[in-house]
């Protein structure tokens, strides 16, 4: 009933944000002769910030056109290399220049859509060959496609390793760390020829009982019984998986919100400021970057319960108790994937030390095959994205992928 009452709301407002929407662009016509008078600078900014508050933001696009490539400028053209039922898997091509590392960027299943990383693929995108697995939102795919739980989040990455081939680098962005190295320690454990030459883990949890956070004591300190009460709700007509139990991208917002909400108010107060002075250049920062923020989809509720039980709760990985289809997952076969891991010195999500346990595990690898960057002076989203991950952490990405490209 959680997400009906959501949609009911969401219905009830409609009228009143078309109201808003439509006094404000009276308010903002050029010719009128209020127009550009601070009364209606206010109005208009009280329209908008209602506007905003209460609509949904859909899917934003990668829209990456072209990058700056050694050879020149390269047009690039997002092609889908594969569609599951859950994720397709995209190609970055570009038109010109040398394609450099083929890489396999993991973007998480944790409530914001693939193009979070939308400057990440383009931070790599003039050295490397990108793919990026581009995962579609629970409430869009229709129930008799299945479930899709933790052991399906492995084999998408399984058969997109091999899909790629021998030649692959693996990037795993916050989440997905721990699927991604179940998935390369199976493929180890089989002598699989699709091994990836190396993977990178950033940001990721993979031991969240070193330097825990605000998240993982709640994960710890309440039932999964609790989660699949409080959180998980059916989507509800007309969506196409009508029927089908996910964790709502609004509770995830709404979690992401109050973690930070002094900051979140005050941007937006910065915004109304912004409107009223007439400060378009801030005001259109802020829009971009909210867009994104409000963008989010619904988790398949086993995907997300396993998940909080495998490696919140029960540390499955790094305690060597965790199982793909009856195999155990065994880091320690893994001896051909070079592995980095990064981390970031302020990150208050993924902590510095749980990221970095997963050399640990790979006791077989040899040390010349290992290394580890800790980032200075950035939280989570800056070990990924930024300044300091373009200038200071990817220079160290790119030299340890071409490092181990043979």
């Amino acid at each position: 009933m959680l997400y009906h009452a959501y949609e009911t709301a969401h219905m009830m407002a409609l009228p009143f944000r078309m109201a808003a929407d439509a006094m404000q662009v009276s308010l903002q016509y050029p010719w009128a002769p209020h127009s550009g008078t601070k009364l209606a600078r206010t109005m208009a900014a009280q329209c908008e910030l209602f506007s905003r508050l209460t609509r949904r933001y859909d899917k934003p696009a990668f829209g990456i056109e072209a990058v700056q490539t050694a050879a020149g400028e390269a047009v690039v053209t997002e092609r889908v290399a594969d569609a599951k039922p859950f994720c397709r898997l995209l190609h970055f091509e570009k038109s010109t220049g040398p394609m450099g590392p083929r890489v396999l960027l993991v973007a998480p299943v944790s409530g914001h859509h693939a193009t979070l990383l939308r400057g990440t693929v383009r931070d790599l995108l003039p050295d490397h060959d990108v793919y990026i697995t581009d995962w579609i939102d629970a409430r869009n795919v229709p129930a008799f496609q299945g479930a899709f739980d933790f052991e399906d989040y492995v084999t998408y990455i399984l058969q997109m390793l091999r899909q790629l081939g021998g030649e692959t680098h693996v990037i795993a962005v916050c989440q997905p760390t721990v699927p991604v190295l179940a998935a390369v320690s199976m493929l180890a454990l089989a002598d699989d020829r699709d091994q990836p030459r190396s993977m990178v883990l950033m940001g990721g949890p993979i031991d969240t009982r070193e330097n825990p956070t605000g998240v993982n004591q709640l994960a710890k300190t309440r039932p999964l019984s609790w989660f699949e009460n409080n959180v998980i709700t059916t989507v509800p007509a007309p969506y196409p998986a009508m029927g089908r139990r996910v964790y709502p991208g609004f509770l995830q917002l709404t979690g992401f919100m109050s973690m930070n909400l002094d900051r979140h108010v005050g941007a937006h107060l910065e915004l109304f400021r912004n409107l009223v002075k007439g400060d378009g250049d801030s005001a259109e920062a802020h829009r971009r970057f909210y867009d994104e923020y409000f963008a989010v989809m619904d988790l398949s509720a086993e995907f997300y319960l396993q998940t909080i039980e495998l490696v919140f709760q029960e540390h499955a990985l790094p305690k060597g108790e965790m199982f793909w289809h009856g195999h155990l997952v065994e880091p320690a076969a893994i001896t051909r994937t070079a592995m980095m891991t990064v981390e970031g010195e302020q990150d208050d999500i993924s902590a510095p030390g749980q990221t970095a346990a997963a050399h640990r595990l790979t006791t077989s690898l040899a040390a010349d095959k290992q290394t580890h960057h800790l980032q200075p002076h950035v939280g989570h989203y800056g070990v990924f994205n930024g300044r300091r991950w373009r200038t200071e952490t990817l220079p160290k990405v790119r030299a340890f992928i071409r490092q181990h490209d043979h």
